[in-house]
């Protein structure tokens, strides 16, 4: 398990935003032996061949085709997010103040503002520059302390710890620097070696600079910012790289965008998914009969990060499915279908953490409290699956650095494996027989 978790941390460390992180998921492939493949190219697949896709390069599909026989095949698919809530800057950025250069953004998602402030912060993401060949997408990462947003001293703010309204447009533009002639535009065109005119937009994003690690009395916790859900990224990733299946076409996704709602391109709302499910039932040489048949006995595990017990306010949590750090891999349900698990799905992802002999629990939002949605029930717009919604127990969701379980990254790892290992066919009635 040690390896796992200091794999992990590495991950998180290389990924300080979605670019980055779809980035260092694609040299984990290619160490693995898979083939990157193009959209805008022909499909060239073979039986036992391993192959991915990347749209906006913020996205990403893999996939394994075993030695399958088409009357008996189907997809077996995980997916999770890239994306996490920060705060992209403006395309006009450069906000002079009272003797102070401050960078201009607007949040992303919807984040806990308080854990932004008086801590290192960065900036990374993509830069597209002109070239004599084109517009080229280069990524960026100023991996250095680079930025900050001070407090307001409690003297100038007595009720700052009555509870403070944060007001995006003024409280969290973050400083840069003393010298109001620089502009970010300069920075970028150093840190990419280009000419400043050449410098034609960028996608940049405000992270923050803490390294992950492991803490508690027996390192029991894992501490690091874009745990939700690249751990779910990672652990789900190890998985699929892990596991054998020689009737399924094993399939790993990984969207952008699902902290604002998934409706891009590259979202799990987009036909991403759907496309590439086409294409390799295409490229097999099936017919679209075929591919339905082979969708009608498919499976989803929606993997993103569920809320634990807060140790000082476990009123938040049902009072009868309550689930815990370091207590196994939760699967998430909800009546008004936020999450897409229901008795079939979830009988079978509970079939699968048994038979991996691995814990789980089970987790619904206090009926009185509004709870976020995921992956499943959007993807599922465009290719209809049945899907259970899972996630590993964490606490201080969409803070800017939070907090999970050091046991549960090996509990998913296990899972997910045998999930991909395994088989299944769902009759008309909607039984899940075993193959």
């Amino acid at each position: 398990m040690k390896s796992y978790i200091n794999e992990l941390m590495s991950f998180l460390n290389e990924c300080p935003s979605s670019f980055h992180s779809v980035n260092a998921i694609s040299k984990i492939l290619l160490d693995n032996g898979f083939t990157k493949l193009i959209e805008s190219e022909s499909f060239k697949i073979n039986k036992n061949g391993k192959y991915f896709i990347t749209r906006n390069g913020t996205s990403i599909i893999a996939f394994k085709v075993g030695d399958f026989h088409e009357n008996d095949y189907s997809f077996n698919i995980a997916a999770s997010h890239s994306d996490s809530p920060s705060f992209k800057v403006k395309p006009n950025a450069n906000l002079i103040g009272d003797k102070a250069l401050k960078i201009s953004v607007e949040p992303y998602g919807g984040m806990l503002c308080s854990t932004w402030f008086d801590r290192p912060l960065s900036l990374a993401g993509r830069v597209m520059v002109s070239t004599e060949n084109g517009l080229i997408n280069r990524l960026i990462n100023f991996d250095q302390d680079l930025l900050m947003l001070p407090s307001v001293a409690i003297h100038q703010n007595r009720e700052a710890n009555n509870g403070y309204k944060y007001n995006f447009a003024v409280d969290m533009n973050p400083l840069l620097s003393l010298d109001t002639s620089i502009k970010l535009e300069d920075l970028i065109a150093k840190e990419l070696d280009v000419k400043v005119e050449d410098i034609v937009s960028h996608d940049l994003f405000l992270y923050v600079r803490d390294k992950a690690i492991t803490w508690g009395l027996e390192k029991e916790f894992i501490s690091s910012s874009h745990l939700d859900d690249l751990e779910c990224a990672y652990t789900t990733l190890m998985g699929f790289i892990e596991a054998n299946n020689n009737i399924s076409v094993n399939v790993y996704c990984c969207f952008d965008n699902e902290e604002v709602g998934s409706l891009t391109r590259q979202g799990a709302a987009s036909t991403f998914l759907h496309d590439i499910l086409r294409r390799i039932n295409s490229s097999l040489g099936l017919n679209e009969d075929d591919y339905y048949k082979a969708i009608s006995s498919s499976f989803m595990v929606s993997a993103d990060n569920a809320h634990a017990v807060h140790p000082n306010h476990p009123e938040y949590a049902d009072q009868l499915n309550k689930v815990y750090i370091n207590s196994g891999i939760v699967i998430k349900y909800n009546a008004s279908q936020s999450y897409t698990s229901d008795g079939i799905s979830s009988s079978y992802f509970k079939h699968i953490c048994n038979k991996a002999n691995v814990p789980f629990q089970v987790f619904t939002n206090r009926s009185d409290l509004r709870g976020g949605s995921t992956l499943g029930n959007i993807s599922n717009g465009q290719v209809s699956l049945m899907s259970v919604d899972i996630g590993l127990p964490q606490y201080a969701m969409h803070s800017s650095y939070e907090t999970a379980g050091t046991k549960d990254i090996e509990y998913m790892i296990k899972a997910i494996k045998h999930y991909y290992s395994s088989s299944i066919r769902i009759n008309s009635d909607g039984d899940i027989l075993y193959k």
